[in-house]
């Protein structure tokens, strides 16, 4: 939420507490503070409504400072404080409060949640991390904390009490984290493995698993631990896995899994694997890698048979330079036949490639639009400049 919204937030807590004070006023001194409050009140609008942020605050603390019963004023003002960089001003405000006599304990828990929300933001961690431990501690706002603790070890890199803090924070909130604790396991999985003790590696990689069954990272993380071991059964079984869960990941697997296929003679298997990815994948480099496998086994012309193919239905540079190099490794193709279907993949690219492009949101277009059709500002698309585009 942006600054000028937090204090148009100000202005209904504001106003109530201009008319309750000046109800109270009213009854000891008659209108004339009534008549000063809507005074300061309306000045601080009109501040408001100017854009003159800074005297709009002021004013808005001197209306809290009338009554200083005024918490909500209060807590909306330290919020504010915190998002402009003030952070001093918030943590005085909320110790301040903190200390108050006569607060309710709704209210008092709710200071010191923002006491440690401020000295988070000026990075006195430690601090912050006693406030928060003590409201998970006698069980007031514990997921609120506990959130912010887990940010705290996370800073720290304390995976050991990020994850503790994690199942707590499931518990309390019913929120899932399993993905959360899948990533600080295997972020103890890599140092375990750095640090050579490969079985708890294996055990955090396990705790991983137990916490994310679909978690990448531990895939990924177990595919290494097997190359290192030399078990290419395992490790294919891993990254395999990791392919199907989030075919993105697929460009970054390849090249090892090749390998591991390429030490097993598993010429089949290999082809299994990426015609399956051929189908589920868009881009180009599970095309590729089988094309370079049909040339090893089969030669020049049936790889170019395939890769011509293949760029039919989905062109690209990439696909385009490694036709040409296939070209010129077979000597006995016809160039004419070769130019033919260079000229169909190369209209290919340049009939799906977005001509034109906002500057403001990123929307992609073939054809010009003046007003841009996703984030509807005027004159923000552009032509694009690339090896495709004009």
């Amino acid at each position: 939420m942006s600054e000028l919204a937090w204090l148009f937030l100000l202005l209904p807590i504001a106003a109530g507490t201009g008319w309750l004070a000046g109800r109270r006023g009213g009854e000891r001194r008659g209108g004339a503070r009534i008549s000063r409050l809507s005074n300061t009140y309306f000045r601080g609008l009109n501040y408001l409504l100017n854009e003159q942020q800074d005297k709009a605050i002021e004013v808005f603390l001197q209306i809290a400072a009338v009554d200083k019963d005024t918490v909500e004023t209060q807590f909306a003002l330290g919020h504010l404080f915190r998002r402009r960089g003030e952070v001093d001003r918030a943590i005085r405000l909320h110790q301040s409060l903190v200390g108050r006599a006569g607060l309710s304990e709704e209210q008092k828990t709710r200071a010191v949640l923002a006491l440690g929300e401020d000295y988070m933001r000026a990075g006195l961690l430690d601090r912050a991390e006693t406030l928060f431990t003590d409201l998970v501690r006698i069980g007031v706002l514990a997921p609120q904390a506990l959130r912010h603790l887990i940010s705290i070890y996370q800073a720290e890199r304390d995976w050991g009490k990020a994850i503790e803090h994690a199942r707590q924070f499931e518990a309390a909130s019913g929120e899932p984290m399993g993905k959360l604790v899948a990533q600080y396991h295997c972020e103890l999985a890599e140092k375990a493995r750095l640090a050579g003790d490969i079985a708890q590696a294996r055990h955090h990689v396990a705790e991983a698993y137990a916490a994310d069954s679909h978690s990448v990272r531990a895939g990924l993380a177990e595919g290494q631990l097997e190359l290192a071991d030399s078990n290419d059964a395992a490790a294919i079984r891993a990254v395999e896995r990791v392919a199907r869960h989030d075919i993105e990941f697929l460009p970054d697997i390849l090249e090892p899994l090749l390998r591991c296929y390429e030490r097993r003679s598993d010429g089949a298997r290999a082809r299994g694997f990426l015609m399956e990815m051929i189908e589920h994948y868009p881009g180009v480099s599970p095309v590729l890698a089988l094309t370079r496998l049909i040339e090893r086994e089969e030669g020049h012309a049936a790889a170019l048979e395939f890769l011509s193919r293949q760029l039919q239905q989905r062109p690209s540079v990439r696909g385009e330079a490694a036709y040409i190099d296939l070209s010129l490794k077979d000597l006995s193709s016809d160039p004419a036949d070769t130019l033919k279907t260079l000229k169909q993949i190369t209209d290919q690219l340049v009939v799906r490639t977005p001509g034109y492009r906002c500057q403001r949101c990123g929307f992609s277009a073939r054809a010009h639009h003046w007003q841009c059709p996703g984030c509807k500002s005027w004159g923000s698309i552009k032509p694009v400049h690339g090896a495709v585009s004009e």
